[in-house]
């Protein structure tokens, strides 16, 4: 078969995928999501597939799940989703040669809530066509005021961990910035697939050098210098919105960072 759209290195891996599923009557159809969907794949893209169950058979198969990738591949590691709160999810890693695979098993019922509609590799019955027929996919968008509500609060935390030496800790907050608060603003009407970090660069090259200055080494100095520097950048992304500015929590963080 030829999945047109799955990169090469991943194309045996998902043409296997497919054929355990046409053989399992538990499985009426698979669903390439991610770069696959969205035609934006490359050498280096992970293979992400919905497995479409039926009622009674999604269980069996969420138990099995290691079972059902180890029938498709040289399977090397594997656990399921609950850290991502996705208990429904297996990642998998496969190889020689290398590739990530997510495998999400829903019934139709639970493909009715999604974030895309992927490219159908194969199904039963048009039994994913009409469930999109009878629903729309809905990718997540960011709340700007959500985020200017909690800003000034993740500031000072940050402050407080660098002022505690607890460095490591700040360094993550920082991260978790860029990730919640910075990339979302920096990518309204610049994606339709708003997906933290990723891809930053290429959608606002402009803010790559300012971007830069967030990133701290383990020292507390460093540390604090980014987050001044976060401080900065955000309040420059917040400007391509309108939200209630929380602005006697701003001015505080701001004098206490000095």
């Amino acid at each position: 078969m030829e999945l047109v759209g799955v990169p090469g290195h991943l194309r045996v891996l998902a043409e296997s995928v497919v054929a355990e599923a046409e053989k399992d009557p538990r499985v009426i159809a698979v669903v390439a999501g991610g770069s696959v969907a969205s035609g934006t794949s490359d050498e280096d893209s992970d293979l992400d597939l919905v497995i479409v169950c039926t009622p009674d058979g999604q269980p069996e198969l969420l138990a099995d799940a290691d079972g059902f990738a180890g029938r498709v591949g040289p399977l090397l590691a594997a656990f399921t989703g609950e850290h991502v709160g996705e208990p429904r999810l297996l990642i998998a890693l496969f190889g020689p040669p290398l590739a990530h695979v997510d495998l999400k098993f829903v019934t139709p019922d639970g493909l009715r809530e999604r974030v895309e509609d992927g490219l159908v590799l194969w199904q039963r019955d048009d039994a994913v066509d009409r469930v999109h027929r009878e629903s729309a996919a809905e990718w997540p968008r960011p709340d700007a005021q959500w985020i200017e509500d909690r800003f000034w609060v993740w500031a000072h935390y940050v402050a407080v961990k660098i002022a505690r030496g607890e460095l490591f800790e700040a360094i993550d907050g920082l991260g978790m910035i860029r990730a919640a608060a910075i990339a979302p603003l920096a990518g309204i009407g610049r994606t339709t697939r708003p997906a933290g970090v990723r891809r930053l660069e290429t959608l606002a090259p402009e803010l790559v050098p300012a971007l830069q200055a967030t990133v701290a080494t383990a020292d507390p100095a460093d540390c604090l210098r980014a987050l001044k520097a976060s401080v900065d950048v955000y309040r420059t992304v917040r400007e391509r919105v309108q939200v209630v500015r929380r602005t006697a929590a701003e001015e505080a963080v701001v004098d206490f960072l000095g």
